[in-house]
């Protein structure tokens, strides 16, 4: 019997958008059992500004896409202590991310780390900044 590859892919998911449905279609076809971390609060702001929504509002926005299988709480930007606690097969990261840490403990414990594509022009960022362009040009708030 084949075992079964489970893969680990992290995401803020302020903005459900189709970035990141994409990045989770794709991780989900390298594994059979994709676990996602969503970044808390705390996690987001070592990097990035506070989230508009929730931890559990992103949490079950996450579980709700058919790619994933189970989504969790990443209490760090990095996701090292998940990776520790869970040991994936595959780490998913993405191309706009610099080496993190976890990247070398999955290649000491034998597994992979697939470094997936980013989309920019999808980003949750971009997307805010639009809204905030759009409303200062129709001057709506």
């Amino acid at each position: 019997m084949k075992e079964k590859k489970i893969g680990y892919a992290y995401v803020v998911a302020d903005l459900l958008h189709k970035g990141h449905r994409l990045h989770l279609k794709n991780c989900k076809a390298l594994c059979d059992h994709l676990i996602v971390g969503v970044l808390s609060e705390k996690a987001v702001t070592e990097k990035k500004p506070s989230p508009i929504q929730s931890l559990a509002d992103r949490l079950e926005a996450v579980m709700d896409l058919r790619y994933v299988d189970c989504a969790v709480c990443q209490d760090q930007y990095s996701p090292l202590e998940n990776c520790r606690t869970m040991r994936p097969d595959i780490l998913f990261e993405s191309s706009s991310h610099a080496e993190m840490p976890a990247n070398n403990f999955m290649k000491s414990i034998g597994a992979q780390v697939v470094v997936m594509p980013y989309y920019a022009e999808e980003s949750s960022t971009d997307i805010k900044g639009r809204i905030i362009k759009r409303e200062k040009n129709t001057g709506k708030s």
